[in-house]
C-alpha cells in the first residue's frame, strides 16, 4: 500500500511539473506575441508620423513650384525676348517651355551667356537665372521627396503585413477561451439591442465581461485596495499606506508598461497620469470641454487621423465591447479598471475580440482606408478617431494621462 501510495504521488508530481512546464510555455508566448505587437503598432505609427511629415514637405514644394511657374509666366512677354536673343546666338538654342529639370538648367546657362553678352540685358538675364535655378532647386527636392515617400509606404507596407500575422497568431493563442468569448458576444449584441444609454451598456457589460474573465478578479483588488486606503487615512498608518502604494506601483514606470506577458494591468490607471500614448498619429481638431459645432461641450477628444490610420490601445485594460452602437457607429469600449474607461468611436476595422485584456500601445483597429470620391480634393478631410475617458461613468478630461511625446501631436 505504501508503495502504492508513493507511485501516486510521485506520478502526481510529474504531472505537476509537465503542467507547470507547458504554463511557463504559454506564459512565453503570450509574451513573445504581445511584445512583437506592440512593437509593430509603434512603428507603423512612426511610419505614418514619418509619411505625413513627408507629404507636408511635399505640399509646400509643390506650392513653391507652381508660384515660381506663375511667376514665369506672368514675365512670358520679357522671356519671350531674351529667349528670341538667344536664339539668335547659335544654333542649338535653348527650350521655350521648361518642362524638364534639364531644360531649366539649359536656360540658366543661356541666360548668363546673355547677360556677359549684352550688358544692357544682364539685369533682366540675371533675374531669369536666379528664378529658375529655384526651380530646378524646387524640383529636385520633389523628386527626392517623393522617393523618401515611396520607401516609407514600403516599410509601412511591410509593418502592415507583419501585424496581419501577429494578429492571426494571437487569434489561435486565444483559441481555448473561444467557448466562454462566444458567450459573452452574444449576451453582448442582445444587451446592445436592448438598451439606448451608453452609460446602462458599459453597467451591463462590465457585469458579463467580469464573471468570465479576469476583470472581476482585478476589481475586487482594486476595492480592496480601495477599503486599505480608507484604513489608512489616520496619521499613524501614513507610512502602512505609503508602502502598500510602492508594493502595488512598478518600481519603473516606463518598464512595468511595456511588460509583454502581464494579463492585468501594469499599475492602477489612476496613477498612469502622463504616460499613455495617444490611441493614433493624428491632428487634434476637438478637445475635452471645447463647444462643438452643435453648441454643446465635447466629452472627448476628436483627432484627425491619416486615412487607414492604425489605432492602439492607450492603456491597459478589458474589451467590453467591440461593434456599431447607435450614432457612435464602430465603438470600442476598454475597461482599465478602477471604474475607469476609455471609449473608442470612429474606428472602421476593430480587430481584437470582446472579452480580451488589451496592452498599452497593442493595435486594436484601423482607421478608415479611403476618402469619400464625392469630395474635391481641397475639401478632403482625414477620419476622425473620437477619444473619451470615464470615471464611475462620468466623462472626464483625458489630457492628463498623455505621455509628453503624445502631447506633441499636430495642433
Amino acid at each position: 500500500q505504501l508503495e502504492s501510495d508513493r507511485g501516486r504521488l510521485e506520478a502526481t508530481q510529474r504531472r505537476s511539473k509537465e503542467i507547470q512546464a507547458e504554463m511557463d510555455k504559454l506564459a512565453a508566448e503570450r509574451e513573445r506575441i504581445n511584445s512583437r505587437l506592440v512593437e509593430t503598432g509603434k512603428l507603423i505609427q512612426q511610419s505614418e508620423a514619418q509619411m505625413g511629415l513627408i507629404e507636408s514637405r511635399l505640399g509646400e514644394l509643390e506650392t513653391q513650384e507652381r508660384q515660381i511657374r506663375g511667376t514665369l509666366e506672368e514675365r512670358h512677354g520679357s522671356i519671350s525676348a531674351l529667349l528670341a536673343a538667344m536664339q539668335r546666338m547659335g544654333r542649338n538654342p535653348p527650350p521655350v517651355m521648361v518642362t524638364q529639370r534639364e531644360d531649366a538648367l539649359s536656360m540658366v546657362r543661356s541666360a548668363m551667356l546673355l547677360a556677359s553678352a549684352f550688358p544692357q540685358l544682364r539685369g533682366e538675364a540675371v533675374a531669369l537665372a536666379e528664378r529658375l535655378n529655384a526651380l530646378v532647386g524646387v524640383v529636385t527636392s520633389i523628386r527626392s521627396e517623393g522617393e523618401k515617400l515611396k520607401a516609407e509606404t514600403t516599410r509601412l507596407n511591410d509593418a502592415r503585413v507583419r501585424l496581419a500575422g501577429l494578429q492571426e497568431t494571437k487569434r489561435q493563442s486565444l483559441a481555448e477561451r473561444q467557448s466562454e468569448l462566444a458567450q459573452v458576444r452574444v449576451a453582448a449584441a442582445d444587451i446592445s439591442k436592448s438598451v439606448s444609454d451608453l452609460g446602462d451598456l458599459i453597467a451591463k457589460l462590465d457585469k458579463e465581461v467580469a464573471e468570465r474573465t479576469g476583470l472581476g478578479t482585478y476589481d475586487q483588488e482594486m476595492a480592496a485596495r480601495e477599503q486599505e486606503k480608507q484604513r489608512a487615512a489616520a496619521p499613524g498608518k501614513q507610512i502602512t499606506e505609503r508602502k502598500s502604494s510602492a508594493e502595488l506601483a512598478p518600481s519603473s514606470d516606463r518598464v512595468a508598461m511595456l511588460t509583454p506577458g502581464r494579463i492585468k494591468p501594469a499599475m492602477p490607471f489612476v496613477e498612469a497620469k502622463g504616460q499613455l500614448p495617444l490611441p493614433a498619429h493624428g491632428r487634434r481638431v476637438l478637445t475635452f470641454g471645447e463647444k462643438t459645432q452643435y453648441g454643446s461641450q465635447s466629452r472627448g477628444l476628436v483627432i484627425e487621423t491619416r486615412y487607414g490610420g492604425q489605432v492602439v490601445s492607450p492603456c491597459d485594460g478589458w474589451i467590453v465591447y467591440a461593434g456599431e452602437f447607435r450614432s457612435y457607429g464602430q465603438l470600442l469600449i476598454i475597461n482599465a479598471g478602477g471604474g475607469y474607461h476609455i471609449l473608442l468611436a470612429g474606428i472602421s476595422q476593430i480587430d481584437v475580440q470582446l472579452g480580451q485584456f488589451v496592452l498599452t500601445g497593442e493595435p486594436v483597429g484601423v482607421m478608415s482606408a479611403a476618402a469619400k470620391a464625392a469630395l474635391p480634393k481641397t475639401q478632403e478631410s482625414g477620419p476622425v478617431l473620437y477619444i473619451e475617458f470615464r470615471k464611475d461613468q462620468r466623462p472626464i478630461d483625458p489630457d492628463p494621462w498623455w505621455a509628453e511625446a503624445s502631447r506633441k501631436v499636430q495642433e
